[in-house]
């Protein structure tokens, strides 16, 4: 397994959390994201940010009556680097599989 596979960005839980999250749905009001996820919303800002300067990630601030909201999007940049990263967490697994199958007993 080539560590290059997996995407860096992505190795971090709660940024797996998210983009897994956003994967499912058009646009996601951050109030949602933060409770799913279970961060504090400035938790959640910092990792939104980082995302969305990988491109992965779009954010949308708007108002919804005189309310300030903000919505997030998963790019597709975002989507594809989701899938490849599940898809080498696949191989790890699958390997893994392999190599234990074919262990001689002792």
């Amino acid at each position: 397994m080539d560590p290059a596979d997996f995407d860096t960005a992505l190795l971090d839980p709660t940024r797996l959390s998210i983009v897994s999250l956003l994967v499912s749905v058009e646009w996601a009001e951050f109030g949602w994201v933060r409770e799913t996820v279970g961060m504090s919303p400035s938790a959640l800002s910092k990792q939104a940010g980082t995302l969305e300067a990988r491109g992965y990630v779009e954010v949308k601030k708007g108002y919804v009556g005189k309310r300030p909201r903000t919505w997030l999007a998963l790019t597709p940049t975002g989507r594809a680097a989701l899938e490849r990263h599940v898809a080498a967490l696949h191989r790890v697994v699958e390997e893994s599989r392999r190599a234990a199958a074919e262990r001689p007993d002792a």
